[in-house]
C-alpha cells in the first residue's frame, strides 16, 4: 500500500532578528515555550538538541487535558546556523526545514517547508496546529525584543 505523501509549506514574519528565532529552536529551555498547539506542552526532559548534522532533533509533546503524549525523534540532515536547518523524522522519513531571512527594521521571515508529508498531517486542522505553534512563537520572540 502506497501512502499519499505530499508537501506542505506556511510562511510567517517574526519579530526579531534570524539568529534570534533560529536560536528559539535549539535552545531546550526556549523551544518548550513555544513547540505544539495551544493546548499542548512539551516537557524540558524530553528535548534532546544537538545542533549539528547528524545531531538528535527529540521532543515529546503532551496534549494539556488527555496527557496523550506524541513523541518526534529526528535526526538533523542540513544545518546552517542561523539561517536554515532540516530534520527527518525517524519511521516516516518526513522531511521539514526551517529557513529563516532577514527582511530587516527588527522582522525575520521563516518559511518551513515539509515534505513526504502523510495526509492526515496536511490537512486544515494541522495546518491551524503548526501556525498555533508559529503564533506561540511570535510571542515568545516578542516578549525579548
Amino acid at each position: 500500500m502506497t501512502e499519499n505523501l505530499g508537501e506542505l509549506t506556511i510562511t510567517r514574519e517574526l519579530p526579531g532578528t534570524p539568529a534570534d528565532a533560529f536560536e528559539a529552536y535549539f535552545e531546550p529551555e526556549r523551544f518548550v515555550c513555544f513547540w505544539g498547539p495551544v493546548g499542548t506542552h512539551v516537557p524540558l526532559e524530553s528535548v534532546t538538541v544537538e545542533a549539528e548534522v547528524g545531531g538528535r532533533y527529540d521532543s515529546t509533546m503532551v496534549v494539556d487535558e488527555t496527557g496523550e503524549q506524541y513523541p518526534v525523534k529526528a535526526e538533523i540532515a542540513e544545518f546552517r546556523a542561523g539561517e536554515s536547518f532540516t530534520m527527518v523524522e525517524e519511521g516516516s522519513g518526513m522531511r521539514s526545514t526551517l529557513t529563516f531571512t532577514e527582511l530587516g527594521e527588527g522582522r525575520t521571515r521563516v518559511v518551513l517547508h515539509q515534505t513526504g508529508v502523510p495526509e492526515m498531517f496536511r490537512g486544515p486542522e494541522a495546518e491551524a496546529g503548526l501556525n498555533s505553534s508559529f503564533d506561540r512563537l511570535v510571542e515568545h520572540l516578542a516578549g525579548r525584543n
